[in-house]
């Protein structure tokens, strides 16, 4: 009888929390906000803006749709309740609630039949390789025969047998060609500059990883972003990101952003000539971090338990106060006008994600550093998939 009072004592500390946390994410509702439509990109004729909304306590969800034991292909660093992440099942416990329609879980069986002798790629980097790994898993949950195949160059892929239904992740960073650059002996425009060694960035040429992708897929998802803002990487004055467009330097050298800018244009460009004309072209917008106290190699943490208040997010990734994580809505200002004219639809997550700091691996990664820019699996990349369904049955 104890165990049991305190159970129901238990239930409804959750419950009066719920409650009390329902009254202050109201407040999450932007009404301001530019509404992006399921059937119109740009705000005519809106049916649904899935931007506008916000994320409600659900005490009776919880339940994982898949776990590390049925779906190995979780990277282990993701596995945050198997891993032990104290929220691991809590952060569950919410849903994502548009302010003028619902976004319910999509239904996996549903999918794979609708989208029979389909093939569906995710290109970009590891966070769209966090989203394939939540739509993989879903599916495997109710159809088990699968096949494990790597089609055009992809870095994995799965079809599911009865369905004839391909989906695949091809992880590229940048989606351009790069590689270390050097200065040449005999000399030349970059060198002339002062230049000694840094990465070559081809903006007219696709990654070879994908280059072949628009060609097989059916539907594709692309994001970048998180690398062109990567100091750790492309280091301004130790190993700067040089830009060229046919096979010349482009002088005087460009900022990471521009380069971002001209890569954008030829990319899109080159999916939209390269797909076929029933094909479907996504552009997922940018994934937000939430280090506190520094960035990811400067103590930075995550170790939040509820998703954030409007104005805990202002803190975190305000232009102005130029943060550690603004680099969501800087993308994400190049990404809209670089897709404003394009036959792209924009699947954006960036508003629905931006509260959820409870929802990273944090030191439960099992880095040395807490992982504050991935996703638990399962978590919030299942809602993304939602969001992505919920436009293709708009279609």
């Amino acid at each position: 009888m104890a165990a049991k009072r305190r159970s129901t004592l238990l239930s409804l500390l959750f419950i009066c929390s719920s409650c009390i946390s329902l009254l202050l994410f109201s407040a999450l509702r932007t009404s301001t906000r530019t509404p992006i439509s399921i059937t119109d990109r740009w705000g005519e004729g809106v049916l649904c803006n899935y931007s506008d909304g916000a994320w409600l306590p659900d005490p009776t969800a919880g339940i994982p749709r898949y776990d590390g034991s049925s779906c190995k292909e979780i990277f282990k660093g993701w596995n945050c309740i198997s891993a032990g992440k104290s929220n691991g099942r809590d952060l569950l416990r919410w849903r994502w609630k548009p302010a003028s329609c619902d976004l319910p879980p999509f239904d996996p069986l549903q999918f794979l039949n609708r989208f029979r002798n389909t093939n569906i790629g995710f290109v970009g980097d590891s966070l769209n390789r966090n989203m394939f790994v939540s739509l993989v898993c879903t599916l495997k949950r109710v159809s088990k025969e699968v096949k494990k195949w790597r089609p055009v160059k992809a870095d994995r892929g799965f079809t599911f047998l009865e369905y004839n239904l391909t989906v695949a992740y091809h992880r590229t960073n940048l989606l351009v060609r790069y590689g270390r650059w050097s200065a040449s002996a005999s000399g030349g425009p970059l060198e002339s500059l002062g230049y000694k060694q840094g990465y070559r960035v081809d903006v007219d040429i696709p990654d070879g990883t994908w280059v072949d992708a628009p060609g097989f897929h059916d539907i594709l998802i692309f994001n970048t972003g998180h690398w062109w803002w990567a100091p750790s990487k492309f280091d301004p004055v130790e190993s700067p990101m040089l830009f060229f467009e046919q096979g010349m330097p482009l002088l005087p050298p460009l900022p990471p952003e521009h380069g971002l800018d001209r890569a954008l244009r030829h990319m899109i460009s080159y999916a939209e000539k390269k797909t076929g004309t029933s094909a479907i072209n996504f552009f997922r917008t940018q994934s937000p971090r939430h280090f506190e106290g520094g960035d990811w190699d400067q103590g930075g943490s995550c170790r939040r338990m509820q998703p954030l208040l409007p104005e805990q997010v202002e803190e975190l990734f305000s232009l102005e106060n130029n943060g550690t994580n603004v680099e969501a809505r800087l993308v994400n200002q190049h990404l809209f006008k670089a897709l404003k004219h394009s036959s792209f639809h924009i699947l954006d997550i960036t508003h629905m994600s931006v509260y959820r700091a409870d929802a990273h691996p944090s030191v439960a990664g099992g880095k040395k550093h807490e992982d504050c820019m991935h996703w638990c699996l399962p978590g919030i990349t299942d809602s993304w998939n939602d969001l992505l369904v919920a436009h293709l049955n708009s279609m």
